[in-house]
């Protein structure tokens, strides 16, 4: 398998609340480079023939919303864990929109991840947004990576920012290489599945990325049932083991609890002092009727107050209001974007906002590939 890699590799010492601190060696590399892996890793004949077998209905069930709270060892709360699967539209393909975030402080130092990805209907990752940031008491470390599938190419921008220090690279996959490949966003949909149907095969091995982008090997297996209370209620819960064979770093496990429904109840790297947990049951699925349109009565028309142009003022500003609202509910990434961006933008506290909102979006504006549903403001077709 190659990969074409252009750029510098990067330093950055990991420090979030989905696990514990690690350091990355610093390694550098000013030329092109066109790298061949040793040994030529594939997934697993299960792992291939599971996502084969996923039907529209099990994914369908997936469309639901997650909440947890993350606490340390003492039990003390130190943030919050969400993730979000809805139906989405990418480059007239239907697909699925997933947004993960957490937010919160270890050792009092604030920290947070966030992904945004669309998801095709076989899992496949069609673009990927992941954000990465800590904010220590001197200076900040932030890692952004921009994954875009553009042809028979899979495309990965990376740029890591450390005090003024900014330093990026790029890789180009052959998607042909990445048969069985899992992003972290389509992970988190096959936990779900799994989840919900409690049995698959020991030997479920896929491919997927570790933190230095490097090709590896992601292995599930099933960690059975126990009791988790919730509420005043102890539970069922049925547990996922995953576990990333990184190249270059030792392997990080997760031990993930799921209800019989696929919603998470817990999440913990091994070695992590924090666990995320589910604190109530999840409120059973409620039916939205689709929305009404508003139907104004014409009023008599009151010369003396000039009811008509009020009533016309009144017309045009539901109109308004109808269309925004529309517009929204049909970009549901653009709620996400917003939220990440507000939450780094409190942690900072700049003061000079709009310098801080370019230098936010400006990564990678001049590094997406053509047709890239981030683009700049100017190009976004509504």
């Amino acid at each position: 398998m190659k990969r074409r890699r252009h750029g510098n590799r990067n330093s950055l010492r990991d420090r979030n609340i989905h696990g514990a601190p690690k350091t990355l060696d610093p390694v550098s590399a000013m030329e092109e480079e066109t790298r061949e892996d040793d040994a030529k890793l594939a997934p697993s004949k299960e792992a291939k023939d599971f996502l084969s077998s996923i039907e529209a209905r099990e994914l369908d069930r997936c469309l639901f919303a997650d909440s947890l709270i993350t606490v340390s060892d003492t039990g003390r709360e130190l943030g919050e864990f969400t993730i979000t699967v809805q139906n989405a539209v990418y480059n007239n393909e239907q697909c699925y929109l997933l947004h993960a975030n957490s937010h919160g402080s270890i050792d009092d130092i604030p920290c947070g991840t966030s992904i945004m990805a669309y998801i095709s209907k076989t899992l496949e990752t069609l673009e990927q947004t992941h954000h990465e940031y800590v904010q220590l008491q001197d200076h900040s470390l932030d890692r952004k990576s921009h994954m875009v599938r553009n042809g028979d190419q899979l495309v990965v921008n990376k740029i890591v920012t450390e005090r003024e220090d900014v330093k990026s690279q790029s890789f180009t996959f052959p998607v042909s290489s990445l048969e069985g490949f899992v992003s972290e966003a389509s992970n988190l949909l096959i936990l779900r599945i799994l989840a919900q149907r409690k049995i698959f095969p020991e030997n479920i091995v896929f491919l997927s990325f570790d933190s230095e982008t490097q090709i590896c090997l992601s292995t599930y297996k099933v960690l059975g049932e126990r009791k988790q209370l919730l509420g005043t209620e102890f539970m069922d819960v049925f547990g996922i083991q995953r576990t990333m064979e990184s190249v270059t770093d030792i392997p990080a496990t997760w031990h993930c609890y799921f209800l019989s429904d696929g919603h998470l109840a817990s999440r913990v790297q091994v070695g992590s002092p924090v666990t995320m947990k589910l604190l109530h049951k999840p409120a059973d699925k409620v039916t939205v009727k689709k929305e009404e349109t508003l139907i104004f009565e014409k009023k008599p028309l009151v010369w003396e107050e000039d009811m008509q142009m009020f009533s016309r003022f009144l017309d045009r500003k539901e109109e308004l209001r109808s269309s925004h609202a529309s517009y929204v509910r049909e970009h549901p990434d653009l709620k996400a974007l917003l939220a990440d961006f507000l939450q780094f933008l409190l942690l900072r506290k700049p003061d000079d906002v709009l310098s801080f909102a370019a230098e936010y979006f400006a990564p990678f504006g001049s590094q997406k590939a053509p047709g890239s549903t981030f683009d700049d403001s100017g190009s976004v077709k509504s």
